[in-house]
């Protein structure tokens, strides 16, 4: 039939939550266009939509998230084309990389309009946009004939979820529909720059590194604890399992192997997330990231999530990036962990 209905009693929320196949899109397409909250794959995570130009919709998924009101939203659009009316102005170097990484996981912060609903702006005078890939994604961008404004389909502080599996697991009872469209291929929510700043802001480390940005617009800034909150990401906790997170940050071997038994000592069950080839450390459970950025990137939230399950004492996450999209994932793990060791 094109679904599974789940039930789930919360006081507040709807009581069934219904997983649509790709293939089956008219029932969330009719929720969009009534003001309701639809939870949809993208390239990066799932997203959790409402239609972008009502206001009441938007404030929808604040509801169902659990998400401060002061933390704006990324509104979803098809291409450049979709933005007239919405910014009040498109700037020289949010023209350059929207025409270089769109469709795909870059979100271009730009000027915008009163058309924009003050929830999805957070009350700023800008709008994050960006224009994903994922084909089920454009299916409902374009069957809503509307931007589609979303966050990840996660509670609010929780790891962002890849698979509709994930999302059932936080949203269950509080949307009516959630499309599965397999798992996400970056794993990662997307790359955001303030393109109203010169030189050009990171503010959101994501799939597109910071050297390929410079690549196309030349100087790249990376956002301070000062800087304008203009983007998802910045402001409060995110990313964090309820297990409490020790982020280790070297895969030398010796310095592992040295160390490891001290941070453990203390729990007596404990989850190990790490390189593949790590997987002969003696943890009560182990997830292997791969061996490199891009395999990690795409198994870390998932591992996160699969790790919690276990209700472990502790997860110890093991792995050492550097530029690029490690970037991206070191900046998950730093928001995400309680604890950090590094080589002195």
């Amino acid at each position: 039939m094109g679904w599974t209905e789940h039930t789930h009693e919360r006081r507040g929320h709807p009581t069934n939550t219904t997983i649509l196949t790709s293939d089956a899109l008219g029932p969330a397409i009719r929720a969009l266009r009534e003001g309701q909250v639809v939870a949809f794959p993208t390239e990066t995570v799932y997203g959790l939509g409402a239609d972008g130009l009502n206001d009441a919709a938007c404030r929808r998924i604040f509801v169902a998230k659990g998400r401060p009101s002061d933390n704006p939203l990324i509104l979803h659009v098809l291409g450049p084309e979709d933005l007239e009316g919405l910014v009040a102005e498109l700037p020289v170097a949010a023209q350059r990389l929207i025409a270089a990484f769109w469709p795909g996981p870059l979100t271009v912060v730009v000027p915008a309009t009163e058309k924009v609903p003050l929830s999805v702006r957070a009350g700023l005078d800008t709008v994050a946009v960006r224009a994903p890939s994922h084909p089920v994604a454009r299916r409902l961008i374009a069957g809503l004939g509307s931007p589609i404004a979303a966050p990840s389909a996660n509670l609010s502080g929780r790891p962002s979820p890849t698979t509709a599996s994930a999302v059932y697991e936080d949203m269950r009872g509080r949307i009516p529909f959630i499309v599965d469209g397999g798992s996400a291929e970056v794993g990662l929510e997307s790359t955001v720059v303030d393109c109203t700043t010169q030189p050009v802001t990171l503010l959101r480390a994501g799939g597109i590194g910071r050297g390929r940005l410079c690549d196309v617009v030349g100087e790249v800034v990376i956002a301070t604890a000062n800087s304008p909150v203009r983007s998802p990401g910045m402001k409060y906790r995110h990313y964090a399992p309820k297990s409490p997170l020790i982020w280790v940050q070297s895969t030398d071997d010796a310095f592992v192997r040295r160390i490891l038994p001290d941070i453990v000592s203390a729990h007596r069950r404990w989850a190990l997330i790490a390189p593949d080839v790590m997987k002969g450390l003696q943890a009560s459970w182990f997830y292997g990231l791969g061996s490199d950025d891009v395999s990690a990137a795409h198994r870390l939230f998932d591992a996160m999530r699969t790790m919690d399950q276990h209700n472990p004492d502790a997860i110890v996450v093991i792995w050492e990036s550097q530029g690029g999209l490690g970037l991206a994932i070191s900046n998950r793990l730093e928001k995400a962990s309680g604890r950090r060791v590094m080589p002195e």
